[in-house]
């Protein structure tokens, strides 16, 4: 079933807020942005910014920026050393403070993104959501969302998170947003519920999900 915006903030509003917001932070913040750029080149190297393919609203795959975290220190072969090895102290640093995150402005300035919204997740995890789990690509992926204000990365299961990112799918609206993004400001400078890294307590989706699978398998047995 197509998704249909609840009312008219949903419908004709959000959007044209949400660029006019994210202009207005990305000008507003844009020392800040600098400052940071300069200080990932120096102790990271280039590129600054990190890139990678995120599903959108309807799934449509698009670029996803941030300031990247890692360094791109390798082994004997040749190969990338373990995420938690290249993450560095001022990698953390990055991540604890959201900084790494401004970058996702442009992706809301252009349409890929909102403010506030179920965040995007990687591309290989798609085929391991159930078909109401699909549902939070029904919108456009958010810098925020209602997941991030309940528990950010501490949240213990993808179960719990998916829920919370269908609970805002269905109740989108101002109010709602704005509660949402004063919470998302309120634990950023209380840093509290963070945890650093990209997957949440219960680890990878499709490992996740590939676990359930095979348990399964073994129960028939």
């Amino acid at each position: 079933m197509q998704h249909k915006p609840h009312g008219p903030y949903e419908k004709y509003i959000k959007r044209p807020l949400d660029c006019f917001l994210a202009t207005s932070a990305l000008v507003a913040l844009s020392p800040i942005l600098g400052a940071t750029a300069v200080l990932v080149r120096t102790k990271l190297g280039s590129p600054v910014l990190f890139k990678q393919d995120r599903p959108g609203k309807d799934e449509k795959i698009f670029k996803l920026n941030k300031f990247r975290s890692m360094t791109d220190a390798r082994d004997k072969n040749g190969e990338l050393l373990p995420d938690d090895v290249r993450l560095t102290k001022f990698g953390r640093a990055l991540r604890s403070t959201s900084l790494d995150e401004l970058p996702e402005l442009l992706n809301i300035i252009k349409g890929d993104m909102a403010i506030v919204g179920p965040r995007p997740l990687l591309t290989e995890y798609l085929p391991y959501y159930t078909k109401a789990e699909h549902r939070r690509h029904d919108v456009r992926p958010g810098l925020t969302g209602l997941a991030q204000v309940n528990g950010r990365n501490a949240i213990n299961s993808w179960e719990e998170r998916f829920a919370y990112d269908l609970e805002y799918v269905d109740n989108v609206t101002f109010k709602n947003d704005v509660k949402i993004l004063l919470l998302t400001v309120y634990k950023v400078l209380k840093k509290s519920d963070i945890q650093v890294g990209s997957e949440i307590k219960a680890g990878r989706l499709d490992d996740a999900r590939r676990g359930k699978a095979h348990a399964g398998n073994d129960k028939k047995v």
